[in-house]
């Protein structure tokens, strides 16, 4: 380190013994925060020991910053660009791979020299910022610190700039269409991110007067301020409204990029103020100038990182689609037994279309087409049969629990998002346990009969039975959960049941905010051959029901798709519904003509009641760890909240699976108020 001092050029501008300088601060573990406080500790006390070292650091460092440009270090590191979620995800890929040619021009450019590392931000964050501003203050005097003071800071005409550049952009992001059609209130009213920008540039015009000598007083940037937040104002306004009226990958990137630029401005402004006089001031700058420097660079070290900005973006469209699924969740939590009878009689209509399903696919598979041809037949049964199921209003009990899993993290976020009641959110986990047992006895209670039945009658109407030995045989060993992978391939149908609930979501999100009503009401051509008035309903329906067609059709697409893809890629990839094994077990049996053991029947029934477990499992897992992150939520207290549905079995074990007689005060209600 000492030698490197020693070799510093006082008149250069290179970047070189700057980077040989941060390499000797730079821990060999970017964790390892003790070492790099004792190696910037060492540093700073050999310049202290050294003043010449230390005048040769700081006008080596003055040079560095003086033959570079940094306004665009404070507007673009940190702050999402105006090309677009999708050019910018496109640029970071591309620079991930191959980043862009560096030049001496931009002090960003020198950034990328010095911090190289992706991990530097770790170690450089672990070091107090005492000790930061305890090497700052060997390197700049005091007398230095009074000319920052009255304006002489190298710094000062870059932070101008960046903070008109940044009141520009978030200017003409506010007046983008795509807002202002959410807050039409701007149209009647000044808005105010156009007021900002007036302001802004007075302010930053008055700045620039004074340091040109002439006689001016700058207000404070108090009221600048109050301007910003009226802005964040109306940033919160459109985002509330647009969970209920759905969003778009596009509006969420403006509004995260209206945010960044913001918080950007309050900073830099903060830092030009000349009304904060005083010592405990001076010090509150410094140490915002040292947090503002270490959020810039962590903001370098990740800029081509896709994962944050798929989490910067995605949290908004990821709140509407999985709050979307929980308002469908709510149709899937029985409060009391009528409720119970009700989800029990709509899942046995589903059971007896599926019995029916299950026969059409058995059909197909005699035909023998090509694997491709086959794959698309399977999927077109799986997904028309779903989506009549859906137009009946019937129930499939596995697809329940990606909508009541977001249901279920609503309510976990009802309060504060901090202290969560355990009895509140057992009572609502033992309602949708007991709605899911209900569900998939309706199912399996008319599914098997139908299956069976439909066997029976088989060899009245074509002279043989609908399967052979052999195909029954196969059908049995595809339910063992024992000498075969089923439960592997029930938590690949349990993965598409995710898939599918996300797919709902997106649709029904999509519907909202692209008005399907209104613009299905306003096809001419569809009013006159159905008339206006059905054309209305029509679109009515679909916007409401969009994506319960869709989450059907697809996943129906998934399930027939899945066995082909594992053809293609040559690894065994296949899918187990709880429903279908159901039905293929009772086939099989009349096709063996009922000469099964007991322990074939029993390991049979094991098989797909333990496939149907896993479906729910995987599929209410994902579910809900989807709808967590969205509402940026961390669940702790699974311990406690298995205990309360212990205690709750051990009381009245009947009432936990059956509900009570009497009729409970709906839970959603409460926590929705």
């Amino acid at each position: 380190m000492l030698e490197i001092l020693e070799r510093i050029n006082a008149d250069s501008n290179e970047i070189t013994q700057m980077v040989e300088l941060f390499d000797t601060l730079r821990p060999k573990r970017a964790t390892d925060g003790a070492r790099a406080v004792a190696n910037v500790r060492t540093l700073t006390q050999l310049l202290k020991g050294n003043p010449a070292h230390a005048n040769a650091l700081r006008n080596y460092a003055r040079n560095i910053i003086a033959s570079r440009r940094h306004s665009s270090l404070y507007t673009e590191i940190g702050v999402l660009s105006s090309d677009g979620f999708f050019s910018e995800l496109r640029t970071r890929i591309a620079y991930r791979i191959l980043p862009p040619a560096l030049g001496n021009d931009y002090l960003s450019e020198a950034l990328d020299q010095i911090v190289y590392k992706r991990t530097d931000y770790l170690w450089m964050a672990a070091v107090p910022a005492e000790e930061w501003l305890a090497l700052l203050d060997v390197v700049v005097h005091s007398e230095q610190r009074a000319v920052v003071q009255r304006g002489g800071n190298l710094m000062l005409p870059g932070l101008l700039e960046a903070i008109r550049t940044l009141s520009y952009r978030v200017c003409a992001i506010g007046l983008e269409p795509r807002l202002t059609n959410f807050h039409t209130e701007m149209e009647t009213y000044e808005s105010p991110f156009m007021v900002q920008n007036f302001e802004v540039n007075a302010y930053l015009d008055a700045y620039h007067r004074k340091l040109a000598g002439e006689e001016v007083d700058i207000d404070d940037a108090r009221h600048l301020l109050v301007m910003l937040d009226q802005c964040d104002a109306v940033i919160a306004k459109i985002r509330k409204k647009a969970l209920n009226q759905g969003t778009s990958i596009a509006l969420t990137y403006l509004l995260v990029s209206l945010t960044q630029s913001l918080d950007r401005m309050r900073k830099l402004l903060f830092l030009v103020d000349v009304h904060l006089p005083g010592e405990e001031n001076d010090l509150t700058r410094r140490a915002a100038a040292i947090a503002l420097a270490l959020e810039l660079i962590e903001a370098h070290n990740n800029k081509y990182m896709v994962t944050d900005l798929l989490r910067d973006n995605i949290d908004l469209l990821a709140r509407n689609v999985t709050e979307n699924a929980s308002h469908t969740g709510e149709h899937y939590v029985a409060n009391t037994r009528r409720e119970l009878g009700a989800m029990f009689s709509s899942a046995a209509g589903a059971g007896l279309i599926i019995g029916f399903m299950a026969l059409f696919k058995i059909l197909l598979s005699y035909l023998h087409a090509a694997p491709l041809v086959e794959a698309f037949l399977f999927s077109m049964n799986y997904s028309l049969g779903f989506v009549f199921i859906h137009l009946l209003h019937f129930t499939v009990a596995t697809k329940q629990p990606a909508m009541t899993a977001s249901r279920i993290a609503s309510g976990l976020h009802s309060r504060d998002g901090r202290n969560i009641d355990i009895d509140s959110m057992a009572e609502l986990c033992n309602k949708v346990l007991r709605t899911q047992v209900m569900a998939v006895l309706g199912n399996l209670a008319i599914c098997i009969p139908t299956a069976w039945l439909i066997a029976m009658a088989w060899p009245h109407l074509t002279g043989h039975h609908l399967v052979s030995p052999d195909k029954a045989m196969h059908l049995l060993a595809d339910i063992d959960p024992i000498h075969a992978p089923t439960l592997i391939y029930a938590a690949i149908a349990g993965v598409c049941l995710f898939v599918a609930g996300l797919i709902s979501g997106y649709y029904d999100n999509k519907a909202l905010y692209t008005c399907w009503a209104q613009r299905i009401a306003q096809l001419r051509g569809l009013s006159r051959l159905l008339g206006q008035e059905r054309a209305q309903r029509l679109g009515v329906y679909l916007e409401n029901n969009l994506g319960g067609l869709m989450g059907n059709f697809f996943f129906g697409i998934l399930l027939g798709m899945m066995p082909f893809i594992g053809f293609v890629l040559g690894m065994p990839l296949d899918i187990r519904h709880v429903t279908f094994s159901s039905a293929n077990f009772a086939t099989a049996i009349v096709g063996l003509d009922h000469n099964v053991s007991w322990e074939l029947v029993v390991t049979s029934i094991a098989g797909f009641l333990s496939i149907g477990i896993v479906n729910l499992l995987v599929s209410f897992g994902l579910a809900l760890w989807v709808a967590l992150r969205s509402r940026q939520v961390r669940f702790q207290h699974g311990w406690q909240l298995l205990k309360a549905l212990g205690r709750r079995f051990r009381v009245g074990p009947v009432s936990f699976l059956f509900g009570s007689k009497e009729d409970a005060i709906p839970l959603i209600e409460k926590v929705d108020k």
